[in-house]
């Protein structure tokens, strides 16, 4: 018997070293339940430099990895990730790198992405790593939605915070928490994704 996949579910696909990308996520996946979605938490395995070295299939914690059926089943996706000078982590690239079979068949046409990110320090590539990250979503044909300036903390924070996704100062050491700013506009992201996902899906 097919499983079955509830309407409006919510991928929020994450990569996180140290834990705020994580926390960004869980954070967003609140926004899309808020909205009445089912928000699916998935991430991504590191990337090892050495080629023999492979990670377990399942991780020790945490959210399961992602496979390319959670990318099918859902109607939107959130997708974050640290900061690499100005661009997603390698471990995040890499896995939509693998995505040409969805990209063959049109799998994600049409769909809503929304995006997400953590720096170590405050004018750290952020806007820049949102706008790259959205170049693969683009070339499947997804919808980019972000956040508009109708919501109050994106005019006002003095932490994270953009147009085009939602973002977090970590701190150099990565142990500054997620100010309430920060906390809401991810929320906010959250239930935009989500609403705009069942907006499409009627």
């Amino acid at each position: 018997m097919p499983r079955m996949i509830p309407d409006n579910e919510i991928l929020v696909l994450y990569y996180s070293q140290h834990g705020s990308t994580r926390q960004m996520a869980q954070l967003i996946a609140r926004g899309v339940e808020q909205a009445g979605c089912v928000a699916r938490l998935r991430t991504v395995p590191p990337v090892s430099a050495s080629c023999e070295a492979t990670a377990p299939v399942v991780p020790d914690s945490g959210a399961p990895y992602a496979s390319h059926a959670d990318l099918e089943e859902c109607s939107g996706v959130a997708v974050g990730s640290p900061t690499r000078f100005g661009n997603m982590a390698a471990a995040m690239k890499y896995f939509w790198d693998g995505t040409s079979a969805l990209w063959m068949k049109h799998a994600l046409v049409g769909k809503p992405a929304a995006l997400f990110t953590s720096t170590g320090t405050l004018h750290g590539g952020q806007e820049a790593t949102l706008l790259t990250m959205m170049v693969p979503l683009l070339h499947h044909g997804m919808v980019i939605v972000g956040l508009p300036y109708s919501e109050p903390e994106l005019a006002s924070t003095k932490s994270g915070g953009t147009p085009y996704g939602a973002s977090h100062h970590a701190g150099v050491t990565g142990d500054l928490p997620i100010s309430e700013h920060e906390k809401k506009l991810c929320i906010a992201l959250g239930r935009r994704l989500a609403l705009t996902a069942r907006k499409l899906a009627a």
